[in-house]
């Protein structure tokens, strides 16, 4: 998603075999063997969950793991660098399932099959970005199940003590407030639509300036706690934005692209009725609220993500 940073992964919570992308796919672990090799064993088919390199997807990955082992498969979360990485070994069927971002998927494989210049497709509304996106998952050999109330999209964040001071609760309010901006984010800002000109031009905010530092940064963040800029860019699940004293303005007109977590397997070697069935519970239940506070267990308490997950699931009498 333009504009939106990755994740920080805490490197201590991660322990898998080095992977490497070779001839378009993913190699094995360490230990003899290939990693994502299909088989059947005690307790039913081995499944291979993939996740990029942060502790919310990680997160994710491990509440998948304890579904698909309670629905009877013997599954494994194997932690790569990126999407890059991991979305060939699906397509190939090697990667049997990955938790995902609607708009950030779409646009992947918009790029990927219709080129750097193509058109964007996600927009701010769930519903159409998903419908948009299946049928490039299919072209593609991947199904996309369910999404869940949670998003991890951009959001714009002010003092709490501003916000009550003006009334605000959304762009919409800041737009009204008629006062010049100083805004903290990414240096690339002025030239997203999702930044300098969603504020500017959709919510008519004066933006008077913008300090260049960076999406979701501590600088960022720092900068708007002490009242050096009025308004920073962050994510919705930031689990830091209410030590730190900040809110989020709602984006009330959808300029932000909907980034909501959505569960995608492999056609070719994960298309059980049973898979779907198993990660959808996970779906019916997960907003950003909680995805908020998961990650706050990882991020800022420093638990690991599998024993986070598995208590949420177990809160959630799913497991």
């Amino acid at each position: 998603m333009p504009g939106k940073a990755p994740r920080k992964v805490l490197g201590p919570i991660v322990a898998v075999a080095s992977l490497a992308l070779a001839g378009g796919v993913l190699a094995g672990c360490a230990g003899g063997g290939d990693a994502f090799e299909e088989g059947e064993g005690q307790g039913g088919k081995r499944l291979t969950i993939a996740s990029a390199q942060f502790s919310e997807q990680t997160i994710l990955a491990h509440a998948y793991a304890a579904l698909l082992e309670k629905a009877g498969y013997q599954p494994e979360v194997q932690v790569v660098q990126s999407r890059e990485v991991y979305e060939p070994s699906m397509e190939n069927g090697q990667v049997h399932v990955a938790p995902e971002y609607a708009a950030t998927l779409l646009e992947f494989l918009n790029g990927k099959q219709n080129g750097p210049d193509a058109k964007p497709l996600a927009t701010g509304d769930v519903e159409t970005t998903v419908q948009r996106l299946r049928p490039l998952a299919e072209k593609a050999g991947l199904t996309v199940l369910e999404p869940s109330q949670a998003v991890d999209q951009n959001y714009f964040v002010v003092r709490k003590q501003f916000a009550g001071e003006n009334n605000l609760r959304s762009l919409s309010d800041l737009g009204k407030l008629d006062r010049p901006i100083v805004l903290a984010a990414g240096d690339d800002c002025k030239e997203r639509p999702f930044c300098y000109e969603a504020l500017t031009e959709t919510y008519g905010i004066d933006i008077e300036e913008v300090k260049p530092l960076g999406v979701n940064t501590l600088p960022t963040k720092e900068a708007v706690q002490k009242g050096d800029a009025d308004l920073g860019l962050s994510l919705t699940t930031d689990a830091t934005l209410q030590d730190l004293g900040l809110v989020g303005l709602a984006d009330d007109k959808q300029t932000q692209l909907a980034d909501y977590v959505v569960p995608v397997v492999s056609a070719k070697s994960a298309g059980d009725p049973k898979i779907e069935q198993a990660l959808n519970k996970l779906s019916d239940v997960l907003t950003t609220e909680d995805l908020t506070e998961l990650n706050r267990r990882v991020d800022v308490e420093r638990e690991k993500p599998e024993t986070v997950a598995r208590d949420y699931l177990q809160s959630k009498g799913l497991i």
